[in-house]
């Protein structure tokens, strides 16, 4: 079986395509899906990098996200059968513990596909059955691949973590990635003044086009939180969407409104981050942080997206042969939208 794969942590170079993976065998409750589209994150960057305590089985697998059909079902498993054309959510929930527990958010052992579990760039994984949406025809695998992660992500943050609310103005900080564009997304479906921070004006102008209100140029403006100041009369905006972290925290916390709240999901710019807490407390800012979402949460961004109202965006599709160019063009930030892989 042929999949992407890494035998040890490094640069991209650690990146290969094999052929000799065995084929994977559906345990009861569990389906084997065959691949057709699997999305890149930033995650998988890290995870091939690794860090400290990261123990993987090896070789591992790359790709969190993922869609394909239905190839064989395990025992007890009903809900999808043999040909269906599946999404699939990538966060993995313990079946004892859910059981034990009633709840997903009681469950502390969460684990990320393409994370701590294998990936899905492959030609067949084998997954839980509750972890597999039905999807329509008319939305492709790519598009259903490039939803997953992002998509729930944003939502469990921007509408389980931050409550946002209609009439609200919201920041969002950073326009290309996957987190990005969902984030624009979410916040226009929800009624809110969408302001979004570029890199150029490329960017800015597809932020534009997924339903941002106004957008700041970057490379334009020696200062990004001076420009939302004078755009908002000094008053700042209720929410920001900051996933950059340690290059940016700073400004976020100078373009929130007093009381507003920023939301943090990801810190693709560092984690070690130096903060002015007289801005925390003189302003009564929340900085609130989440992770994924639940299931429920996977399933509503995921009707969202094949009623229309929600659009993942593809930026560009390589085959699964070029998984190595596939991630070096995600790591130079070159693209806007996702990458995604054909299987």
């Amino acid at each position: 079986m042929r999949a992407a794969v890494f035998y040890e942590h490094g640069a991209v170079d650690v990146i290969q395509v094999v052929d000799n993976l065995p084929m994977p065998e559906p345990k009861a409750g569990q389906v084997r899906v065959q691949m057709k589209a699997a999305a890149l994150n930033r995650l998988d960057l890290w995870v091939r990098v690794g860090w400290k305590g990261l123990a993987l089985e090896l070789p591992h697998v790359i790709g969190s996200d993922g869609a394909g059909i239905v190839e064989a079902v395990g025992e007890g498993v009903t809900h999808v059968a043999a040909g269906d054309r599946v999404a699939i959510n990538p966060t993995l929930i313990d079946q004892d513990c859910l059981n034990l527990r009633g709840a997903e958010s009681e469950c502390l052992d969460i684990q990320i596909v393409g994370e701590h579990a294998q990936g899905v760039a492959a030609e067949y994984v084998v997954l839980p059955a509750r972890n597999l949406h039905k999807m329509p025809d008319h939305i492709t695998f790519e598009q259903a691949a490039a939803a997953g992660l992002v998509f729930v992500t944003a939502w469990n943050s921007m509408i389980g973590r931050g409550g946002l609310k209609a009439g609200e103005s919201v920041l969002v900080v950073g326009a290309g990635g996957g987190v990005n564009s969902a984030s624009i997304q979410i916040a226009k479906l929800c009624g809110c003044k969408v302001y979004v921070v570029g890199s150029n004006a490329d960017k800015c102008a597809q932020a534009e086009q997924l339903g941002a209100d106004v957008t700041i140029d970057r490379s334009k403006e020696e200062s990004w939180s001076k420009a939302l100041a004078k755009l908002t009369n000094r008053a700042g905006v209720d929410v920001v969407i900051d996933n950059v972290g340690q290059a940016t925290l700073m400004d976020s916390m100078k373009s929130v409104k007093r009381g507003g709240r920023i939301l943090v999901v990801g810190n693709t710019s560092g984690y070690n981050t130096q903060i002015d807490t007289r801005y925390l407390f003189a302003k009564n800012i929340s900085i609130i942080g989440s992770s994924m979402g639940t299931t429920a949460d996977y399933v509503k961004v995921m009707n969202l997206v094949f009623s229309g109202q929600l659009k993942p965006i593809v930026g560009r599709v390589f085959p699964l042969s070029e998984a190595r160019e596939a991630e070096r063009t995600l790591e130079s930030g070159d693209v806007f939208g996702k990458v995604v892989l054909e299987i």
